[in-house]
């Protein structure tokens, strides 16, 4: 027995020493693991937290100009959705995708006891959105980057959840019968106009076509029918919203698109809108630099 509880006496100061040998970075590392996207952290450890998160069928990489321009004065946390852009699909394919998206950003937060600014382009901002008006305690300040707070108001100023739930289930159903070949012609025609930039519309096209189409179907379906104009007036958090603006963009017109973002946004309490000239959708590949001073003048 005395030689047991010598065993134990010897192992428990073993496992302290080596405890004691492991950076401090190790020791605090994060135990949360999602099922529905991964996380890439860079930037400067013990700086304030910023997540990243990219929009439909994007990559990680749409970030990468911005976060060496934040890397020496934030901690990033670059989020990468399954099934965008190349990684496995994961039970994203299956319905609840954008609320089970939010409730592991939740349990990422939490589980790393951080309170970050949080960014979001196009669909990343709707689950921003999302996420700031369910948990509030997660989030310090947010930045919106091209989102309405109902993505179907492109199709009608007059839509409601119940009036495009037909178009959406149709656009899903078509999706889901789409060759690779008819897929890859949508997308090379519809990218340039959400990106003025020629190396901005390749990145875009690449992440869009190595996309897991079922993934992207239920994420496009489930946004169409995601209203959040009704919570923006809730929201308390500080917010960016940045929109593009192209004078000789024909979808969307330009002034009507500027009017539809100035209005969905107008009951939030704590909004500035910042109208980003010369881009389009994808602004960080279009206005870099008007787009890294908007949001380092915010996250001060």
């Amino acid at each position: 027995m005395k030689m047991v509880q010598w065993l134990a006496a010897v192992a428990f100061v073993v496992a302290g020493i080596v405890l004691l040998c492991v950076p401090a970075s190790a020791q605090v590392k994060m135990t949360f693991v999602s099922t529905r996207f991964t996380v890439t952290d860079e930037g400067t450890a013990g700086k304030p937290d910023v997540v990243l998160i990219p929009g439909l069928a994007s990559s990680k990489s749409v970030w990468d100009a911005e976060a060496k321009l934040l890397a020496p004065n934030y901690r990033l946390h670059l989020v990468q959705v399954d099934g965008f852009a190349g990684a496995p699909a994961g039970p994203n394919a299956a319905d609840g995708m954008l609320p089970g998206i939010v409730e592991d950003l939740h349990q990422y937060v939490a589980s790393s006891k951080m309170k970050p600014v949080v960014v979001g382009h196009s669909l990343g901002g709707l689950l921003t959105l999302m996420l700031a008006d369910k948990y509030p305690e997660d989030v310090r300040k947010i930045v919106i980057v091209d989102t309405l707070p109902y993505y179907a108001l492109l199709f009608s100023p007059a839509a409601t959840v119940e009036t495009v739930k037909p178009m959406a289930a149709a656009i899903k159903a078509h999706m889901g019968t789409m060759s690779a070949e008819e897929y890859a012609a949508g997308e090379k025609t519809m990218i340039p106009s959400m990106a003025i930039s020629e190396a901005g519309q390749k990145a875009a096209y690449d992440s869009s076509i190595a996309s897991d189409y079922k993934v992207v179907a239920e994420a496009l379906y489930e946004d169409l029918l995601t209203d959040m104009r009704p919570e923006v007036a809730k929201i308390q958090t500080p917010a960016l919203v940045l929109y593009e603006y192209d004078a000789a963009s024909k979808m969307p017109d330009p002034k009507m698109y500027e009017g539809m973002m100035q209005s969905a946004y107008k009951p939030m309490p704590h909004v500035t809108l910042v109208r980003v000239e010369g881009s389009r959708h994808f602004i960080m590949y279009d206005q870099p630099a008007k787009m890294d001073a908007a949001m380092e003048e915010f996250l001060r």
